[in-house]
């Protein structure tokens, strides 16, 4: 039995028009031979009636209502859209069983908000497809093993496609949404930007965590366990947009493997926190970040001097926090975090050098930077964020990354 799970964002499910649009590749998957699973999001987007933002706040005081609680009422955007969408697919003839996290065998643990799925118990999903049956399922939500509602935190509906790809052992996860793929860029910051083909999991988690939205990095993290494919694909075009998959022969045939970078993405509203003090002890500075439960980035640390990054609404706490250990830290706000991302960058000179000769030529003050085996992060301040995303993508050729 071949296996599709199809996820439609917000966007694809917000109008009767998307709807139909979305229903289209259902059908087409069912022409190709595929029983489908479709996971889809609540409708729209913050404002829309249905959308989560918008169940939030019908909350006065969110003080006065439990975690667990808030995922009730969270969980309802999912539900209406799941009966919509199903409604479309039964007008156009099509047999479908719609199932919430807990019916499709999603259990979690009991962080409610960002939950995390302990197994998939996919069984009433795989005898409802074997009996040629549609099945709709209601991203972003599991259960407890005491019954509880759960949400998986954000990006939760990629998360439930994926894991559900990784039980049902899908041959492929699509993730539509409003934009063609991963792209070089953001399109509104490089108007030359492109949309990449296919990328590895690596590539697109880094892509992710550093500031591209297009899906969860850990909902990629989740289909690497099996390798499961992903596509990113636009819900009102019908190509296959951006392949996701660690598959040596896709990859080669693609002459991935010559492409040392594959793209920028960036981030904004960071402050960069300094310490330049004799003897500051950095296991007191971080564990004192971890018990506020402030989340560091972009950290160096030597015998005189510690740098990092922190969100700018977390700032002022962290620096009121490190003042408790007498240390008295500069605080750099209003920076953005520029991230070069390639497989292919690991052990190769001269990428760093480019990285350096590209930004300086442009006026671009570099004011930290730091890397891993696919991806150099650079600190650069604000106002210079949008210039030294364009003046990277012209430096590593990625204007013509398809052509």
């Amino acid at each position: 039995m071949k296996i599709l799970v199809q996820k439609f964002g917000g966007t694809s499910v917000a109008t009767q028009e998307r709807r139909l649009a979305a229903v289209a590749h259902v059908e087409d998957a069912l022409a190709n031979g595929y029983r489908v699973v479709v996971v889809v999001s609540a409708m729209g987007r913050r404002g829309d009636p249905y959308a989560t933002d918008t169940l939030l706040g019908l909350i006065d005081d969110p003080n006065h209502v439990s975690t667990r609680d808030l995922d009730i009422l969270m969980s309802c955007g999912e539900a209406i859209s799941a009966v919509v969408f199903s409604s479309v697919l039964r007008a156009r003839g099509h047999n479908v069983l719609v199932l919430n996290g807990g019916q499709a065998g999603i259990e979690t643990d009991d962080s409610f908000g960002n939950a995390r799925i302990l197994r998939v118990r996919p069984q009433r999903i795989l005898d409802a497809l074997s009996a040629g049956q549609i099945v709709v399922v209601t991203g972003f939500q599991g259960v407890t093993a005491e019954g509880d509602i759960t949400t998986l935190g954000r990006g939760g509906s990629d998360t439930t496609a994926t894991a559900l790809g990784v039980a049902l052992d899908a041959e492929y996860v699509d993730i539509f949404t409003d934009v063609e793929g991963v792209m070089t860029a953001d399109p509104r910051i490089v108007s030359s930007a492109r949309r990449l083909d296919q990328v590895t999991y690596a590539e697109v988690c880094n892509f992710a965590y550093s500031g591209a939205k297009v899906i969860h990095p850990r909902a990629v993290e989740i289909a690497m366990q099996k390798n499961i494919p992903i596509r990113v694909r636009h819900t009102e075009l019908k190509d296959e947009g951006t392949l996701i998959t660690n598959d040596s022969t896709v990859l080669e045939s693609h002459s991935v493997t010559d492409r040392y970078v594959t793209g920028v993405a960036q981030t904004a509203n960071i402050t960069q926190i300094v310490i330049d003090q004799p003897g500051v002890n950095a296991y007191d500075v971080f564990q004192a970040m971890a018990e506020h439960n402030i989340s560091v980035d972009i950290i160096s640390v030597s015998p005189d001097r510690i740098a990092y990054t922190v969100a700018d609404s977390e700032a002022r706490r962290a620096v009121d926090t490190l003042a408790t250990l007498g240390l008295n830290p500069k605080m750099v706000p209003d920076c953005a975090k520029v991230a070069v991302v390639g497989a292919g960058i690991a052990g190769v000179p001269g990428i760093m050098a480019k990285i350096v000769g590209a930004l300086m030529q442009h006026g671009v003050e570099i004011l930290q930077t730091a890397d891993s085996h696919t991806t150099i992060w650079c600190l650069v301040k604000r106002q210079q964020m949008e210039v030294a995303v364009r003046a990277l993508h012209q430096t590593f050729g990625l204007d013509h990354a398809n052509e």
